[in-house]
């Protein structure tokens, strides 16, 4: 009988892990074996060189910038997105409010728009022959002539966040609210017949109780700030000046523009590696804090 149960556990197994398998496994060690190769995308000899494909990562003259620059986009959508979430998931908590519902689902509704689909929204509203964005501020008065949304490097990236934080504040804000949802109000209760006030139970209720939750936010958030590419990649191309290259379009550059699948894997690598020691730091430290 314990034979057989667990024949039907790796039965059900199975599945995951071929999957597992032939779309990750397998992509990551062709991803490292490419690494440590002279890899052109079109044609040539696909020699051993490691470890120059890594050597060469600190020459490329796009490299630092892009890191700092990735880094730095990173900081500021962080920060914001992770803000406006609980500031809309606390606007929202109360389900016994009139309009709630309504606001739940519009604050929520541009998570399901694609990520492309909402980048090119974006690119046509900062159009200065199409997008409505420029006539409405000269007809309000804010401003006397069109705005260069993408034509500067501090400007390209406002534009982009702003993308970003309006693509996912209503998806970090059903995660906040679920886990608001899951205090208990006998604590409230407890606090308030010790006096705390609202400001004192946020800080010393809500906060605490609600670290869980928040720790997936900032996760996710991190993690897909990092791997940025869509966004730049439709608004603004690297640009101006490369000016918002990211280290992942910096990949897709050596991959696809220089042909070179060695370099580019060489990088992938890296991040792969500062992506996992930036998740165990974090998750050693929610531990540790809970």
């Amino acid at each position: 009988m314990r034979h057989s149960r667990k024949l039907v556990g790796a039965a059900y197994a199975a599945p995951v892990a071929l999957f597992v398998a032939v779309f990750f496994v397998a992509p990551l060690l062709l991803v490292g074996r490419m690494s440590a190769s002279d890899w052109p995308l079109l044609s040539g000899d696909m020699g051993v060189n490691f470890p120059a494909n890594y050597e060469s990562i600190g020459d490329n003259p796009l490299f630092w910038p892009a890191v700092g620059f990735t880094l730095k986009y990173t900081g500021i959508v962080v920060v914001i997105l992770l803000g406006l979430s609980l500031l809309l998931a606390l606007i929202v908590a109360d389900g016994g409010r009139r309009g709630t519902g309504f606001f739940r689902t519009a604050y929520f509704l541009p998570t399901t728009l694609g990520f492309a689909s909402a980048s090119l929204l974006f690119f046509g509203f900062y159009s200065p022959s199409i997008g409505p964005l420029d006539p409405l501020l000269q007809w309000i008065g804010l401003t006397d002539e069109p705005v260069s949304w993408l034509g500067t490097s501090g400007m390209a990236l406002f534009s982009t966040v702003v993308l970003v934080v309006w693509k996912f504040a209503g998806f970090f804000m059903i995660i906040l609210l679920v886990g608001l949802q899951a205090i208990p109000p006998d604590v409230y209760e407890a606090a308030r017949l010790d006096g705390a006030s609202r400001w004192q139970s946020f800080l010393h209720v809500t906060l605490p109780l609600l670290r869980p939750a928040l720790g997936l936010v900032l996760i996710l958030s991190v993690t897909g700030s990092l791997l940025a590419f869509d966004q730049f990649f439709i608004l603004t191309k690297g640009g101006p000046d490369n000016s918002t290259v990211t280290v992942v379009q910096l990949i897709y550059r050596e991959a696809f523009q220089r042909f070179d699948l060695g370099a580019a894997a060489a990088i992938s690598v890296v991040v792969l590696v500062a992506l996992l020691v930036f998740n165990i730091a974090q998750f050693r430290a929610l531990r540790r804090d809970a």
